[in-house]
């Protein structure tokens, strides 16, 4: 084997954290989820005593050691929120039962004849978005309202009466740089998980200025957002005006606060008064609204897929979709009702599946998840995580932004850790059709990547089977290992065909400017690419990449884009060798079992099969 990385991996440090807890006596408490048998007035201790729901687990207390087990053969909608462990035991999320592993789906279905609208020829929109007003949550007037300053921004507050009720006035003498500077907020609020609140509110100022953010958050550390914002900030002027803000609660929680974030938005000498109203909830006539962006639209469980345009006048062909942002539709090119056309019909909507931000201590383990816009599991700020066992398909598409004067561009990757992540395992997964990568550690700004282990896993059809970059010359990445996976047709998934940037590759080293040390490359097969194998940065990546034992295997076109050098099969090996790469490694064809069924375990006569072979399935880990 080569040599490489040195660290404790993270199954040591998931095996000390319960040699820890059973030394500590901790006990750990095991919760199941049975979606036909459950209810979320029981304890979950048993599996006839299940919860029902994922938002009873997110809006769960759980302890270091806990498990949350989901049953096998069922399948749930939504986005599961993790909660971190310590030190003393991970908190692990799982499987229970006989059958398939239990799937998540980041997807709306749209698979009902009554769910589609015909609104001209050969085109078809979702029904279009209403709110009513459901009564009232909060009576906002009484507070207690408060101001919190820091980092030298410094207004004076003060609360008057008058005939209509409070007034907050605010007074800026410096706003500070940062939109937490200057924090107006309330507490004491209660949120449920997928309900739609409405903050009203009446306000002036003597220059017009607008919030830097208004959310609903968790009243204390580690500040999670409770809420995402659905409407535009307002526009604060001269003379009083009604405002409203809308809120989409991801979790359910009985501490959360308003808070509108006023730091670097005040101008100096403002004077603002704003009158608190109520907290109102609302009632969409959408079972499922489509709040966020629908970045695919899979059919008949992933015989097809959508193609996302930007416009109404671009649906032009069968297949076409368009996700219109105003009035939370999806507007589809198909010659009939899709619902008759099609078995199922898959919205698949812009948020991660799993959102791991700021998690540590966790597991993830046997899950399949599934038909999600942005990331399968995605966050920053994690460590100590490990994924596996777990399947996950049809992922991303979703927009992620619009430069100016540019085109839209579209993100998702099966697992990605985005910024000061560490001490992470990702280990025997299955892993295809992901419009960008499988599998990514990445980041902008100043931060660290380290410890991040990758091992063992299935990857196919995705444009990527693994991404690398970091940037900022104050960013550093060290110690991140490849090894054992097992990469097919890069750039043969359904988001190729309708990228704007087509560029399958297994390898892709985008440019670079961390300080980079020991990401190594190893025992892995690589096997055909639409564009190459490998796409590596023109930097000098002497001691920051280790790349031996792998198995090369390009039937056409070019092996290797190094820089701006295209490198075919005939000099492939030897231009690696003369740069103290794969001295080891080969370049010929894996020989899989069965690769049209995707199934990648090697012949007896594999050349890969002395360090990749594989002697069960992948994503076989046992319970």
């Amino acid at each position: 084997m080569s040599t490489g990385c040195f660290w404790m991996s993270p199954v040591a440090t998931g095996l000390a954290s319960l040699l820890i807890a059973a030394a500590n006596g901790a006990q750990a408490n095991t919760y199941h989820v049975d979606l036909l048998r459950g209810d979320d007035g029981q304890d979950g201790r048993k599996p006839e005593t299940a919860w029902r729901s994922l938002a009873k687990v997110n809006g769960a207390a759980f302890a270091p050691g806990d498990r949350v087990l989901f049953r096998r053969g069922q399948t749930w909608r939504g986005q599961l929120i993790p909660q971190s462990g310590e030190t003393s035991g991970v908190i692990t999320y799982g499987a229970f039962g006989e059958g398939d592993k239990p799937i998540l789906l980041g997807s709306v279905a749209a698979d009902r004849a009554e769910d589609w609208q015909q609104f001209g020829q050969d085109l078809w929109a979702t029904a279009p978005l209403r709110f009513d007003t459901v009564g009232v949550h909060a009576d906002l007037q009484p507070g207690p309202w408060s101001l919190h300053q820091e980092a030298g921004a410094s207004c004076t507050f003060t609360q008057e009466k008058d005939q209509g009720g409070t007034i907050l006035r605010l007074v800026c003498r410096n706003p500070g740089t940062r939109s937490n500077h200057l924090q107006l907020s309330v507490t004491g609020l209660t949120v449920q998980e997928g309900e739609y609140y409405l903050f009203t509110f009446r306000a002036q100022a003597t220059w017009p200025c607008a919030p830097a953010a208004i959310s609903l958050m968790k009243s204390g550390p580690p500040w999670t957002g409770y809420g995402i914002t659905q409407t535009d900030l307002p526009a604060v002027g001269t003379n009083w005006a009604d405002h409203t803000v809308r809120f989409y609660s991801r979790q359910t929680a009985t501490d959360a606060r308003l808070t509108v974030f006023l730091g670097g938005a005040l101008p100096p000498d403002t004077m603002l008064l704003l009158r608190p109203e109520r907290l109102l909830k609302l009632r969409s006539n959408q079972a499922i609204p489509l709040s966020v962006d629908v970045g695919n639209i899979i059919f008949d469980h992933g015989e097809s897929t959508g193609v996302k345009q930007w416009s109404e006048a671009d649906l032009r062909r069968d297949g076409d979709y368009f996700y219109d942002a105003r009035s939370w539709q999806v507007k589809l090119h198909s010659t009939g009702n899709p619902a008759v056309r099609h078995h199922s019909v898959e919205l698949a909507l812009r948020r991660h599946i799993i959102d791991q931000s700021g998690r540590a201590h966790v597991n993830f383990e046997n899950l399949d998840l599934r038909y999600g816009a942005a990331h399968g599991i995605g966050g920053s700020g994690v460590h100590h995580v490990t994924i596996r066992g777990c399947d996950i398909s049809f992922i991303g598409g979703g927009h992620q932004m619009t430069p100016p004067g540019g085109k839209p561009v579209r993100y998702g990757n099966g697992i990605e850790f985005w910024s000061d992540a560490h001490d992470c395992l990702v280990e025997d997964c299955r892993i295809w059709e992901i419009y960008d990568a499988a599998l990514t550690n990445q980041g902008d700004g100043t931060n660290l990547q380290e410890k991040i282990t990758y091992r063992g896993n299935t990857i196919w059809n995705s444009e990527y089977s693994f991404e690398y970059w970091n940037r900022g010359p104050a960013s550093q990445t060290r110690n991140i290992l490849f090894e054992h996976n097992t990469c097919v047709d890069a750039g043969s998934g359904w988001g190729h065909r309708q990228r704007p940037d087509p560029n399958g590759r297994h390898l892709m080293f985008y440019h670079n400017s961390a300080t980079t040390t020991n990401v190594v490359i190893r025992d892995n097969i690589f096997s055909s690419a639409t564009d190459s194998l490998l796409w590596l940065d023109g930097r000098d990546w002497t001691g920051a990449l280790v790349m031996d034992r792998n198995c090369w295997y390009q039937p056409h076109g070019s092996v290797f884009l190094w820089g701006q050098q295209t490198v075919g099969a005939d000099e492939c090996m030897a231009f690696l060798r003369s740069r103290g790469f794969d001295r080891g490694s080969v370049f010929s064809d894996p020989k899989f079992v069965d690769a049209v069924r995707h199934d990648y375990r090697l012949s007896p006569d594999s050349p890969a099969r002395a360090w990749a072979g594989q002697s069960k399935p992948a994503g076989a880990f046992p319970d």
